[in-house]
Parts: C-alpha cells; sequence; structure tokens
C-alpha cells in the first residue's frame, strides 16, 4: 500500500515474542487500521519488550511517546488503583465470567479509570488462569500447601495468598525459577499452562493442581493523546479493529492452552482439580484486609462478584 504523505506513523509496544496469541492479535489489529484507515494510520508493533519493559512502557503509552500496548492489569496499580481489585485471588470463577465482566458495564469502569491517566482501553485480552504446580504432591485441599515454597510474583497480594493457604510465598523472578525448582529451592510455582509447559517447568514440578486462583485481564489501550487526534471515523475504525483483535486473541489462547494441557499430561505431568470453595474461605482475610486499606473499591468489588 503507498502511504499518503500525511499518514501518522504509531508504534506499539509488546512483551511477548512473535508467534505468541498477544503478538498475533496485535499485528492483526496494526494490519486492519492501516488498511481500513487507507493509510492514514500506518501502524507497527514493536514486540519482545524491545522498547522497555512494562512499567516504561505504560508511562511513554500515557505521555504518547507509544502510540498503543498491550498491558498485563497486574502491574498497573501504581498508575491505576482500581485495577488492584483484579488481582484479588478467586476473584473471578472462571476465564469466561472474567469475559463477561471485562465486556460489560465494569470494563467499562475499569477504562474510564484508566483514561484519567491517559490511556484508552479499548479491548480486553486473556491471560489464561494461573494455578499450582509443584515438585512433591498433588493439591487438593489448602492443607496440601502446607510448608510448600512456592514462587510468586512481586505482589503483596501473591504473597499473602500462599501463605494464607500454608506455603511459604517466594517472590522470585521469573528467569530463576526452572534452576530454582531443579535444586530444591523452591518447591513449586504458579502459572499458567502455556507458560508451565514453554518453560520447561513441568519437566520437574510434575503435580499441576488447577486452582485458578488468579485471572487476569490485559488490555489493548491506545495512548489518550493518539486517541484524541483520530476522526470520529478512524476512532470507530480503531475500536473495531481492537475488538476483533481481541476475539482472535482470546481464541489463540484457548487453544494454545488446550494444547499446552494436553503436551504436558504426555510428557507425564499429573493435572487434578481442587476443593475451590475451601481455598475461597482461605481468602476472606485477604479480602477484609483490602477493603480495610481500599474503602473506596468496595462496591467495584462486590459489583465484580455479583455480576457473576
Amino acid at each position: 500500500m503507498s502511504l499518503p504523505a500525511h499518514a501518522d506513523n504509531w508504534r506499539g509496544w509488546n512483551v511477548h515474542p512473535q508467534g505468541y496469541p498477544n503478538s498475533v492479535a496485535l499485528d492483526s489489529f496494526v494490519k486492519e487500521v492501516t488498511e481500513k484507515t487507507d493509510g492514514r494510520i500506518n501502524a507497527k508493533v514493536f514486540h519482545n519488550g524491545v522498547l522497555g519493559d512494562q512499567p516504561d512502557a505504560i508511562e511513554q503509552t500515557r505521555s504518547g511517546a507509544l502510540n498503543f500496548a498491550n498491558f498485563n492489569m497486574g502491574p498497573m496499580g501504581p498508575i491505576v488503583p482500581e485495577t488492584d481489585v483484579l488481582s484479588l485471588p478467586f476473584l473471578f470463577k472462571d476465564i469466561d465470567a472474567m469475559h463477561k465482566v471485562m465486556d460489560g458495564e465494569i470494563g467499562q469502569r475499569f477504562a474510564d479509570a484508566l483514561e484519567k491517566k491517559n490511556l484508552v482501553a479499548l479491548s480486553w485480552f486473556d491471560s489464561g488462569a494461573r494455578s499450582v504446580y509443584n515438585t512433591k504432591r498433588p493439591i487438593n485441599e489448602p492443607e496440601d500447601m502446607q510448608g510448600l515454597k512456592v514462587r510468586v510474583m512481586n505482589n503483596d497480594l501473591y504473597v499473602e495468598m500462599i501463605d494464607a493457604l500454608g506455603g511459604n510465598a517466594t517472590p522470585m523472578a521469573y528467569g530463576e525459577v526452572y534452576q530454582s525448582l531443579k535444586t530444591g529451592v523452591l518447591d513449586g510455582a504458579e502459572n499458567n499452562f502455556p507458560s508451565y509447559e514453554s518453560s520447561g517447568h513441568d519437566e520437574i514440578a510434575k503435580y499441576y493442581s488447577e486452582t485458578e486462583h488468579l485471572i487476569l485481564p490485559e488490555c489493548l489501550c491506545i495512548a489518550k493523546r493518539s486517541w484524541e487526534k483520530l476522526s470520529d471515523q478512524d476512532q470507530d475504525i480503531v475500536r473495531q479493529a481492537a475488538l476483533d483483535a481481541a476475539t482472535l486473541q482470546r481464541q489463540l489462547w484457548a487453544e494454545g492452552s488446550k494444547k499446552s494441557r494436553e503436551e504436558v499430561i504426555a510428557a507425564g505431568a499429573k493435572i487434578n482439580e481442587v476443593d475451590k470453595p475451601a481455598f475461597q474461605a482461605k481468602m476472606e482475610p485477604i479480602y477484609a484486609a483490602f477493603v480495610k486499606e481500599h474503602p473506596d473499591l468496595e462496591p467495584l468489588l462486590n459489583d465484580i462478584r455479583n455480576a457473576q
């Protein structure tokens, strides 16, 4: 396509490598935007975090130095406090419930909160359900977590969750987990099936227990500065392309997750369901402490629970 002389060159950020569901969806997004605006927007996405890590990319998108990005909501809390609610364990019953909530009025509330910080959230991506896996035994009841050293992401809520279950939470860089499982520094970790499989953690930590304790949405966000420059027609095009990208990403994620699950079982992993209500009951003190610290977020929390 020959671009018009006044083409607006958009740069996008993505932490994932090419071929990952998010990356494929973002490539589809930029193709649709560029084609349907007849090149008025010439969009390009930079994969694999080459433009910096997520905190850097959030600030660059807020300032308009980047035009768009795919962000996980986990690290968004320092900028948009409302998104901390999404990191509460067992908030969503399942992935379908998360989609239903985020695609509706409550998702729009998160979008409104993001917009106040100069990020326009146009659609919500999937990042699967995180579950606990370990080298020792199946986890069926919370009591089975007793004494296990479990790696978590660096977030106080995740530390409190493992501690409330009787485990020993160990925040650690993701790249160190494989060796730590191998040497016994860690007994386990928690993640989704694609990460469990692609990292090789399934080779060592054979017991994968489907706690599904964390189901975090991700956003396809546009810099507010870039968004406000668009005509109504081009805003409609960009919004629809973002929704189409989310549909594709969710489909690819579901397919990839199913494939990874089958592959780890074939390789010898032992998968089991858990007594989820028993785990959820152990989270009540965490919720109580969260509400005490953030009383303004209690209505939002209750609405998410009631919407399911």
